[in-house]
């Protein structure tokens, strides 16, 4: 018991360690394409943002979603896992697979808060947070994905990303909420996320009996 517990906070280490070498790079690029880069041309109004949003979706999903999906298919075009049926699978497969699954999730996360921040942005200098987000988040996969595959624990290289997608999340539930109901509608949605975290910490910092 004591050996397992030792080796599990190796493991956290290694994770943390790995979070914390990624973060400030990615705070950098942010930075540096947010406050470097020329002002998007042509964005005045609302709709042609949601349409320069949409366009960087796709982006992020053809650099990161449907790569995912290509490594798994042409795995299985060369192995006998060209039937999925049969249980074969690779090293390099699983995590692929894994990666597939969580660049998908990822991708919900990132799209719904992607688009309503271009909404709240006021001009072309603004949306240069959009274009710096949808690198990071970029980045941040392949940092994931390349991680992945030295080691699960060095999958923690692409936790910016996610991270970068959860305060994007919370900065545009902000915004939303103000507008209709004050700081009050405003933080409401911002503290119950952060209520459900802490009952998911406290859920699994017992130890499950099932």
């Amino acid at each position: 018991m004591r050996e397992a517990a030792d080796n599990l906070t190796v493991q956290r280490r290694t994770i943390v360690i790995a979070i914390a070498a990624t973060m400030p790079a990615a705070l950098l690029v942010w930075l540096a394409l947010r406050f470097l880069l020329p002002d998007i041309p042509g964005m005045e109004q609302p709709v042609s943002r949601l349409g320069f949003a949409l366009g960087a979706v796709a982006i992020a999903v053809l650099l990161a979603l449907l790569p995912g999906v290509e490594a798994v298919a042409h795995e299985r075009l060369v192995t006998p896992a060209i039937d999925p049926l049969a249980g074969y699978e690779t090293q390099r497969m699983r995590v692929n697979l894994r990666y597939l699954q969580n660049t998908l999730e990822q991708t919900m996360v990132f799209a719904g808060g992607l688009l309503p921040l271009a909404w709240y942005c006021a001009d072309g200098s603004a949306m240069r947070a959009v274009v710096a987000t949808t690198v990071v988040w970029i980045l941040t996969r392949w940092a994931f994905w390349i991680g992945y595959h030295r080691s699960p624990l060095l999958r923690g290289l692409g936790a910016a990303g996610m991270l970068q997608s959860l305060l994007v999340l919370l900065y545009v539930a902000y915004r939303f909420g103000s507008a209709y109901g004050g700081m009050a509608g405003g933080l409401a949605p911002v503290v119950a996320f952060l209520g459900i975290e802490a009952l998911l910490f406290a859920v699994t910092a017992r130890p499950s009996t099932r």
